[in-house]
This record gives structure tokens, sequence and C-alpha cells, in this order.
């Protein structure tokens, strides 16, 4: 008999807690990196360390037209995105590609989104602001990572909610998890 937290046609459980770890270990790390560099922005830590660029983290987190612009600390945006990610990846169970997709699905929106401005940091960096910040590219790494982390557990829901609508079953309630 199948294992049923393994998804039809796969070798292994996209869900199961040695697959999810690593997701949450990036984000975990990477809400760590931004809330310090975000305790830097508002002033609540004097210097922001940094061993390679010399004043670049100062310049991208207090002077850049970004730090500028924004009426809330771009870093703090991104702690705050940050737990969101490593909140969807601990709900639910082994079997939350088909009992939780739309955890699945939501951590997989925050992930891209997370590897998108992370990819959009790593370029800004020498492109626009034409400085460096050790930390800031070490949370866009974290944030990269976790896009390529996430994906399997991401087409195992899409794969569910696909075969649920197949066999006639309502899509809403599959992604609620209630599958017919």
């Amino acid at each position: 008999m199948a294992d049923p937290n393994i998804p039809p046609g796969w070798g292994y459980n996209p869900s199961q807690w040695s697959e999810r770890w690593p997701v949450l270990a990036l984000a975990v790390c990477g809400c760590g990196i931004a809330t310090y560099l975000g305790l830097y922005q508002v002033g609540a830590v004097a210097a922001v360390w940094e061993p390679f660029f010399g004043e670049g983290s100062r310049f991208i987190l207090k002077e850049s037209a970004i730090a500028r612009e924004l009426p809330v600390p771009d870093a703090l945006l991104g702690a705050l995105v940050y737990l969101v990610d490593a909140s969807a990846d601990v709900l639910g169970g082994r079997d939350r590609w088909r009992t939780l997709p739309w955890a699945v699905l939501l951590l997989g929106v925050v992930s891209s989104g997370l590897g998108i401005a992370g990819i959009l940091l790593a370029i800004l960096q020498p492109v626009v602001f034409g400085h460096y910040c050790t930390l800031c590219l070490a949370s866009a790494a974290c944030s990269i990572l976790m896009v390529g982390a996430v994906l399997d557990e991401v087409l195992a829901a899409l794969q569910h909610l696909k075969r649920e609508r197949a066999r006639g079953g309502s899509w809403l309630r599959a992604l609620r998890g209630m599958s017919r």
C-alpha cells in the first residue's frame, strides 16, 4: 500500500520535516539579519557589522534612495516577511501538500517574493547604489535559496489541486484541505 503522505508518482514526501527544516532555517536566519539591519536603520544599533565593504552598509541602509524614501525601514519590512514565511512553513504536518495546500501555496508566494527582492537587492547594490552591504547580500542569499527549497512542495500541492479538480471536486474545497 502506498504511503498517503507521499504524493502520487513521487518517491519522497516534500512536506516531511527533513525537507522543511532548511526553509525554516533560512527564514529564521534572514529574519535575524533583517531585524539587526532594521535596528541599525532606526538607530537602535549604533553601527552595523561590515567586514568587506567599508562604508557600503551605512550608505545602503541609511543614505540610499530606498532608505530615505520608504516610510518604514525596508529591513524591518523584510524581517516581517521572513516571519510570515517561517510561519507558513511550520503550519501543518507531513501531509500538508494535501491537507493544507493553501499554506504551501502561501509559502511559495512569500518565498518567491523574497527571492525576487533578493535578486533585485543583489543587482541594485553595484548598479544603482555603487556600494555593497555584506549582511544585505547574506539576507538576499537566504531569500534566493528559499525559493528552490520550497519548489517541490508547492509543485506537489498544485498537482494535488489539479487531481482534485480533474476528479470533479471543488478546487476551493481542495485548497482548504477538504478533499472529497
